[in-house]
């Protein structure tokens, strides 16, 4: 593990930098014991002060754990897919709001994700995800219901039928398509939206997969990504509609 005292960039990132390569590159396995602080600073021939920074570092991406004691010190952690999910998410939600993304795209790209693992729902759903979608369904159908949370229970349904997959590469893979994209995509769109149709169409998916059809799952889908982008549209609209009175008026 090396570092380059001459880049710019901070000696903490770096050390932390290439401690996570060697754990990702399997030189140092789950569970092993990293060298102790005074060791490392001679290592990259640093402060101990600035070893301390990049173990901090490793310790908030959940790549190490410390533990006191005479047994203790920093050791590998075996990251879950439940750990990751939450940086996964924060950073999806980053990239999409710091760049220009076109909601068209982002509508596509979510929905294409989902469509991915609608037969793999389909054939292995359990009575708990459809019971989840249906509690959802009901949820959002309840009169009075604030916007916050029918987004809420909106991800929470499409999360479920994600999760009927039972597969967590994709589960984790899904999880900014559907927690990151899916509220950014309501932000747009809860202003136009008829709640009742979105709970016709989730219905629609919670039918299916309950029959056990991916086909329909996906069909399904598809007619809720068509409805999706036809809401955005409309607000696109509205908003050009009004800007362009607004202009004439101040004419």
């Amino acid at each position: 593990m090396k570092i380059d005292p001459n880049s710019s960039a901070d000696l903490s990132a770096q050390i932390a930098s290439a401690i996570r390569d060697a754990i990702v590159g399997g030189k140092l396995i789950v569970d092993e014991r990293l060298p102790s602080e005074a060791e490392l600073a001679e290592q990259f021939e640093v402060s101990r002060s600035t070893v301390r920074e990049a173990l901090k570092r490793l310790a908030a991406q959940s790549l190490i754990r410390t533990q006191r004691g005479a047994f203790g010190g920093a050791f590998v952690n075996r990251l879950s897919y439940e750990d990751a999910y939450r940086g996964h998410i924060t950073t999806s939600t980053l990239l999409l709001g710091m760049n220009h993304v076109s909601f068209d795209t982002a509508c596509e790209a979510r929905f294409a994700l989902e469509r991915a693992c609608a037969g793999l729902s389909a054939e292995r759903r359990d009575a708990d995800h459809l019971a989840t979608m249906r509690a959802e369904i009901v949820r959002q159908a309840q009169p009075g219901l604030s916007d916050e949370a029918f987004c809420a229970s909106d991800v929470a349904f499409h999360r479920a039928l994600v999760d009927g997959a039972d597969n967590p590469v994709m589960s984790y893979q899904l999880a900014g398509a559907v927690e990151a994209m899916q509220p950014l995509m309501n932000m747009i769109t809860f202003t136009a939206r008829n709640r009742e149709e979105i709970v016709r169409l989730h219905e629609l998916i919670a039918d299916a997969a309950e029959a056990r059809n991916g086909a329909a799952v996906s069909t399904a889908l598809t007619e809720l990504e068509g409805y999706t982008k036809t809401l955005a549209q409309s607000v696109f609209d509205a908003r050009a509609k009004g800007q362009s009175d607004s202009a004439g008026t101040e004419r």
